[in-house]
């Protein structure tokens, strides 16, 4: 069997590990996984009941437009039902736009240290992916802008950037917007969009009038805690929904998941608790941080990316074993995990072992 050429040497995206994996693997009572940015207090109670109550319903297929979720999503945001679309999480929004637009030859800028979804359906698609170096961990739209060419047709920026955590600010990004040729996509994938506190952070959906050609991604696997049931959605132009509804597949999410979504959606003093918790797990971890005399990068989500100072991997490795699982190979960053903000018992835990490990390993040294 002869596979497409350009697929031949893509990387397999490899998830964090599972829990009841590890428990396995390593003799372990009690694991922490805080490499996945999954909310640690769940979904809440609404979505729970929602959920449960159309268990008897599994014998039928989903409303394959999503209607109920989309108009009620439509009055939360402000937008209009043709604005919306809904996919298998917000990366099977990304590999709808991928397959709505790009030919092979046609040319993609993202920053070089990102979602790594984007570049791995560009390339499925044939497109080149032009990446630009983060400055200090941040979006660099100056160096983004001078990558533009004729051959543009898509520039993705992560707003709060995944894995560094870091946000490009309203001001900037406007000015980045005024100078993108109209013709080109702009997605702003704001997946962490709940979490954010800053006040120079913008809500880029209200952008959308202003810039036609700006597609906003969110999801409800993050705050809404229904990483489980696989739902997202994009928001953009009618114009742009339409064509990326064209090859979309029907029935893309399940009854559960709308109904989950839809209870979560109404939940929003839930939202907003799980928003004051996850602000305090940032506080109380970057206080530890600041103890043991370790980089951070500024947190927007509901993780951070720690300089460790010796081989991530090896970090990982040790910490795997003391039952904390985090994340950690990223390419540019060797030094840095990324640890997902848990409670305040499960980031406890996290420092414990970490401190643990740096001393065993500087001994070792």
């Amino acid at each position: 069997m002869n596979p497409k050429p350009n697929i031949v040497n893509l990387p397999v995206y490899k998830p964090g590990k599972p829990i009841d994996e590890v428990k396995k693997e390593l003799g372990l009572e009690e694991v922490i996984k805080l490499a996945s940015n999954e909310n640690p207090y769940g979904a809440s109670p609404s979505a729970k009941a929602a959920i449960i109550a159309d268990l008897d319903n599994l014998f039928l297929y989903p409303d394959g437009s999503a209607a109920g979720l989309t108009a009620a999503l439509a009055g939360h945001l402000g937008v209009q039902s043709e604005n919306i679309i809904f996919g298998c999480g917000s990366d099977e929004i990304i590999a709808l736009i991928c397959r709505a637009f790009f030919l092979p030859g046609d040319e993609t800028i993202m920053a070089d240290q990102t979602f790594s979804v984007y570049k791995s359906n560009a390339d499925i698609e044939g497109a080149l992916t032009i990446e630009v170096p983060l400055a200090d961990g941040t979006h660099d739209l100056d160096g983004m802008l001078a990558r533009v060419t004729d051959k543009t047709k898509v520039i993705w920026i992560c707003n709060p950037n995944n894995p560094t955590g870091t946000i490009v600010p309203h001001n900037a990004l406007v000015k980045f917007l005024d100078a993108v040729p109209a013709g080109v996509m702009v997605v702003l994938d704001e997946a962490y969009f709940e979490y954010v506190t800053d006040e120079s952070y913008t809500d880029g959906i209200k952008l959308m009038e202003q810039y036609p050609n700006l597609v906003v991604l969110r999801t409800f696997s993050k705050i809404y805690g229904l990483a489980a049931l696989r739902i997202g959605y994009g928001v953009a132009s009618p114009q742009i929904i339409n064509l990326i509804n064209k090859v979309r597949e029907p029935f893309n999410t399940s009854r559960l998941a709308q109904a989950g979504a839809l209870a979560a959606l109404a939940d929003q003093d839930y939202v907003a608790e799980c928003r004051r918790l996850n602000s305090e797990g940032i506080a109380q971890l970057q206080e530890e941080f600041l103890r043991l005399g370790l980089h951070s990068f500024p947190a927007n989500g509901n993780f951070i990316m720690v300089d460790v100072r010796k081989p991530a991997v090896e970090v990982f490795e040790a910490l795997l074993r003391l039952g904390i699982i985090v994340r950690a190979g990223h390419r540019l960053y060797p030094t840095y995990i990324r640890v997902t903000v848990g409670s305040a018992e499960q980031n406890k835990a996290f420092i414990s072992a970490l401190e643990q490990t740096l001393s065993e390993q500087e001994v070792r040294a």
